[in-house]
């Protein structure tokens, strides 16, 4: 499972492993069942705090990514193609959703946002 870590990134290096492995589960690179290394190796190999890794694997199990089996380990979720379709909807819309805001704050015309995008895209 490769995660690359970025010190100099604005996002919390919770939310990178979240992001990063919540999308490799949306592709289908992680299937279900996939035990998620326990968090003292994921720290240790990622050089990053267990307390970080812990927030991360919290994180994934309340979006229903992974669940855990006490004393087994964190494995991916079992989920269907629907469930998968839906969960990329939500984490799209969440953080659009934010941007939306922040161009709503600038004054920032639809017509621009689509324009935008479609550069962008």
């Amino acid at each position: 499972m490769n995660i690359y870590i970025s010190n100099s990134s604005d996002k919390p290096i919770y939310i990178q492993l979240f992001d990063q492995i919540s999308t490799k589960i949306l592709k289908g690179e992680l299937a279900s069942g996939f035990a998620l290394p326990s968090i003292r190796t994921a720290a240790k190999e990622l050089r990053v705090s267990v307390i970080t890794v812990k927030k991360a694997w919290e994180e994934l199990e309340r979006n229903g990514f992974i669940y855990t089996m006490a004393g087994k380990g964190c494995f991916v979720a079992e989920l269907s193609e629907a469930e998968l379709l839906n969960k990329k909807n939500e984490i799209i819309e969440k953080k659009m959703a934010k941007d939306i805001e922040y161009y709503k704050a600038i004054d920032l015309e639809l017509p621009q946002v689509i324009e935008l995008l479609k550069k962008l895209y």
